[in-house]
């Protein structure tokens, strides 16, 4: 059961970025000028517009990678480093994200420490 928790953990975490870009990439694509929106919502956090398609790629690579459990090691670092930044940007407006972030970022330096979970593409390794 113990190796299931894991895996559980690992699918829920993945699916917090993989929700959250999924539901960006819904506003941007049924929002005439979604993407514009986008981009300037990062803009009042003070990012310039590049921001916009590398977080989205990353969230959208890293996650599916650790929805199926493919370099487990590797994205979970990935995303631990994206949520702090997450943290330190967004945090700085809205402090509610600061401490989202930094313990999603906690969960994801655990996984990136036990990597071999059930129902994973390391795992069959």
């Amino acid at each position: 059961m113990q190796k299931f928790q894991t895996a559980i953990a690992r699918i829920l975490l993945a699916l917090v970025f993989l929700g959250l870009v999924l539901l960006r990439l819904s506003a941007i694509m049924t929002t005439p000028d979604g993407y514009l929106q986008y981009q300037v919502t990062l803009g009042q956090f003070g990012l310039p517009t590049i921001f916009a398609p590398i977080l989205i790629l990353i969230q959208l690579i890293a996650g599916l990678s650790l929805f199926v459990g493919f370099k487990t090691k590797l994205f979970a670092r990935v995303l631990a480093g994206l949520a702090l930044f997450l943290a330190l940007v967004l945090g700085s407006k809205i402090p509610e994200l600061f401490f989202l972030y930094i313990g999603i970022a906690g969960g994801m330096l655990l996984l990136s420490h036990y990597p071999q979970t059930a129902a994973s593409l390391d795992y069959r390794k």
